[in-house]
């Protein structure tokens, strides 16, 4: 008799453990920080690019971690980003060196969707693209870069912060440094 009353004591402690229990399973996932998902909305991780720079060498994004980054979407043959091109460098040499709240200094990192090789470094060179971060896989509007962030229509710029992470997207004209300005330490 012994027996079954000392089971039944823990047949007690038991249904007061369960919600206990289940209580923890729910709330331990929530506690742990969550790797931001990579996307191409504001808040996702942007998507890795991997592409030949100028030179021939592979330039990754990642390897800019660290810095506020404007990847911009461009191409030599297209008029409204020739037209862009000077806001883009005049935010680029004033904001590279300063400290910003979520990146250390500010850089571009330029996508071109030139399909020819000639006309694209022409165009950095004629438009004074002075940032060392310049890639195409020189495949038109069948850019991998351009396919993976949707890009439809250029110009089109992301920035991101030190963490990879898009904070804003198509920023133009005096939107480009009132965004920046806003980021400042």
């Amino acid at each position: 008799m012994f027996f079954i009353f000392e089971q039944l004591k823990k047949l007690k402690t038991m249904r007061k453990l369960i919600p206990l229990l289940l209580m923890l399973l729910l709330v331990a996932p929530l506690t742990q920080a969550q790797e931001p998902r990579v996307g191409i909305n504001m808040g996702n991780k942007a998507p890795e690019i991997a592409e030949k720079s100028v030179d021939g060498k592979i330039m990754k994004l990642s390897d800019l971690k660290g810095k506020l980054v404007l990847i911009d979407f461009w191409a030599s043959w297209c008029g409204p980003c020739r037209r862009e091109n000077p806001t883009v460098v005049a935010a680029y040499q004033k904001y590279k060196d300063k400290k910003f709240v979520s990146g250390k200094g500010f850089t571009v990192f330029s996508v071109s969707l030139d399909k020819e090789e000639a006309a694209w470094k022409k165009g950095i060179e004629t438009d004074k693209l002075e940032w060392p971060y310049h890639v195409s896989d020189l495949k038109y509007w069948y850019s991998k870069p351009a396919a993976v962030y949707g890009v439809r229509g250029i110009p089109a710029n992301f920035l991101i912060d030190g963490n990879g992470i898009i904070i804003d997207r198509n920023l133009r004209g005096p939107a480009l440094e009132a965004a920046l300005e806003k980021l400042l330490k």
